[in-house]
């Protein structure tokens, strides 16, 4: 069972006592009253009151005197009719008298005789009664059951619909921790501070130190954010309110904000404690500015009672918001303020150390084969998020599941990493053998080339498997991690991308669509080197950055351009000159390697996959080792770092 934390902090306002709860009898007066008024209503039937009530000798004598005009006579004696006066009598007949002796007498003297059908007994009755009542019994349960279902339904009403719909967590529930969150050493030490600030708040405000209000996680998908949430609410030992921002717009006008205001009453209720909001970027958008058409009023309410709620608590109370989003870039400035989110730390993509520490978290229940090196493979998967490494685990297990084994091995983990970057192999992929000696070609001169430039990432393996949308990949593998990329790794990095299309033109004689991946990564590269990293002589030390998300891919706006038209020229021509000039370079090392490209191709049609170690050898050169190439890149584009974006570390496909 779990148990509150109790905070002995005064409440927002006193709470009475509840009133006793009613009697057990008053449930059964309201039953007891209607099987009343229904014995009352068929025992005594209303019917109209007779005139005259007459003995039988007293009825004989007016039918011999001629005074009676009318009788009705029912099968149990009873009788009634009217007098030649006109009044109306009863009078009851013996049923062993009304004979054939007594018609004959009162049609001798001009009676008008009627008889009445049986009546119905009272039971019938009731059971009558029951059923015309059956239909409108059926519907009232029927609505009952529906809003009892529902919770606010038909009979509860919407008086619900505002309420904030928060999963609280308390002490004893929680079972994730700060171990069970590989890495990030940093970023769980800065969370492990406002952790500490619930339990012992009074170390912090001896020095005069002030508990932070709100701290906001920010990073790419997967990288662990709602993950760090969860562990926050297994260490902190004080109660944990967990809401995602959808959870706050709704169809109807308000129920957002009186949601927000339900929360936060439900924090005080329970302070000390965290509030936990996941994608608060669902409420917590820019807001309209002056004179633009306000598009979604609601929300905006919404977020200025967020606003209200954050800025309006003591620090006493101590409440601190937690909130997690991969797109800091739209939330609102006021939203972001300190009194409001205090901290704003940066979950970024795992280190290799992190990838190495994460790999080993996922693989603690699983049998690894003596082949398998988790930190060799932490180096094979520059990039990966802490999410994909553990979709990499899987993919890996069920790898070995597919062939009826239990222990993971390296051709596993390698299976699995080529699914995930490239999808999935096609063996119905048949090529012509024309075809399938220009992917041989292409990727041998990528292969060639790459081994060629000092600058460039070594190279792991060739293979002209076709997978997903590639009919051939160079893997290319970074040696150790890098945070900045100088201009000769850039141009090596355009030459690579180049080198399939040189090898498809000096030994093929002409090129292919193959090389159309290469062509818009290397455009893409290229642009930025141009017009975002100052690495062009021509346009000199200027900076215009392509706007988008900051932690997700696509999206990039270019249609509002900072400069002229003059300057967009220039832009154009000097990406053009850098591309030439990567392609002269890269068919240069193919025309010196002539004889490498054409036997490593030779090679790659007779096994499909060669290893890197290969390459080198064709080449005369020794494969870069860690001392030799300490600085290689290990970041894909979008990431912050050093020189803003850094190129695409992932192998190359087509």
């Amino acid at each position: 069972m779990s148990k509150e934390a109790s905070s002995g902090l005064p409440k927002d306002r006193p709470t009475g006592s509840a009133p006793p709860p009613p009697p057990g009898w008053r449930r059964w007066l309201l039953p007891i009253g209607l099987l009343i008024s229904l014995v009352l209503f068929f025992a005594f039937p209303m019917r109209p009151s007779p005139g005259t009530t007459l003995t039988y000798s007293q009825f004989l004598q007016a039918v011999h005197t001629h005074q009676v005009k009318t009788i009705t006579i029912d099968a149990n004696g009873e009788a009634s009719g009217r007098l030649v006066d006109g009044r109306s009598y009863s009078t009851t007949i013996p049923i062993g008298l009304a004979g054939s002796d007594l018609l004959n007498e009162l049609e001798k003297n001009g009676v008008e005789i009627r008889a009445r059908p049986p009546g119905p007994s009272l039971a019938s009755q009731v059971l009558g009664g029951i059923l015309s009542f059956l239909p409108f019994l059926l519907l009232l349960g029927l609505f009952a059951y529906t809003g009892r279902r529902a919770g606010n339904g038909l009979l509860a009403g919407l008086g619900g619909i505002g309420r904030a719909r928060a999963k609280i967590f308390t002490t004893e529930r929680p079972a994730t921790r700060f171990a069970d969150v590989a890495g990030y050493q940093g970023v769980k030490a800065e969370i492990a501070e406002v952790v500490d600030f619930l339990r012992a708040p009074d170390r912090y405000r001896r020095a005069g130190a002030r508990i932070p209000r709100g701290v906001l996680m920010v990073g790419p998908p997967g990288t662990g954010k709602t993950l760090l949430a969860r562990a926050v609410a297994g260490e902190a030992g004080v109660p944990f309110l967990s809401v995602t921002g959808s959870s706050f717009v709704e169809m109807f006008v308000g129920v957002g904000a009186s949601r927000v205001r339900d929360l936060f009453e439900e924090a005080r209720r329970h302070a000390p404690c965290i509030v936990f909001v996941d994608e608060i970027d669902a409420i917590g958008q820019r807001r309209s500015g002056a004179g633009t058409i306000v598009t979604n009023d609601e929300r905006e309410q919404t977020l200025n009672q967020l606003l209200a709620e954050m800025d309006g608590f003591e620090p006493t109370q101590g409440i601190v918001v937690l909130a997690a989003t991969n797109r800091p870039e739209v939330l609102d400035p006021a939203l972001l303020r300190p009194g409001r989110f205090d901290r704003q730390i940066t979950v970024p993509l795992p280190t290799q150390d992190d990838r190495a520490a994460i790999l080993r978290v996922h693989c603690r229940d699983k049998s690894l084969g003596p082949d398998v090196d988790l930190d060799a493979i932490a180096r094979a998967t520059p990039g990966f998020s802490g999410a994909e490494l553990a979709n990499l685990v899987n993919e890996a297990a069920i790898a070995a599941a597919r062939e009826g084994r239990s222990v993971l091995s390296e051709a596993d983990f390698r299976y699995a990493r080529d699914r995930i970057i490239l999808g999935r192999r096609e063996d119905s992929n048949v090529l012509l053998p024309s075809e399938r000696r220009a992917v041989a070609v292409h990727e041998a001169g990528h292969a060639v080339v790459a081994a060629c430039c000092d600058n460039a990432d070594p190279v792991e393996r060739v293979t002209i498997l076709p997978a997903g949308r590639a009919l051939g990949v160079t893997f290319q593998l970074p040696l150790a991690e890098r945070h900045l990329f100088s201009e000769s790794y850039l141009r090596d990095s355009l030459t690579v991308r180049l080198g399939g299309r040189a090898a498809e033109l000096e030994i093929l004689g002409e090129a292919s669509t193959g090389a159309v991946n290469d062509l818009s990564t290397a455009t893409d590269l290229a642009l930025r080197m141009v017009r975002e990293y100052g690495l062009s002589p021509r346009l000199g030390p200027v900076s215009y950055p392509i706007d988008g998300s900051m932690f997700l891919a696509g999206g990039r706006e270019v249609v509002n351009r900072p400069f002229a038209e003059a300057t967009q020229r220039r832009i154009d021509e000097e990406v053009a000159d850098l591309l030439r000039a990567a392609e002269k370079r890269a068919v240069e090392l193919v025309r010196a390697h002539r004889e490498a490209v054409e036997a490593l191709a030779d090679a790659l049609l007779e096994h499909e996959t060669v290893d890197g170690s290969l390459v080198y050898e064709l080449v005369g050169r020794q494969p870069p080792t860690p001392e030799q190439h300490t600085e290689a890149a290990a970041r894909r584009p979008g990431q912050p770092v050093g020189v803003r974006i850094s190129p695409d570390s992932r192998p190359h496909t087509e």
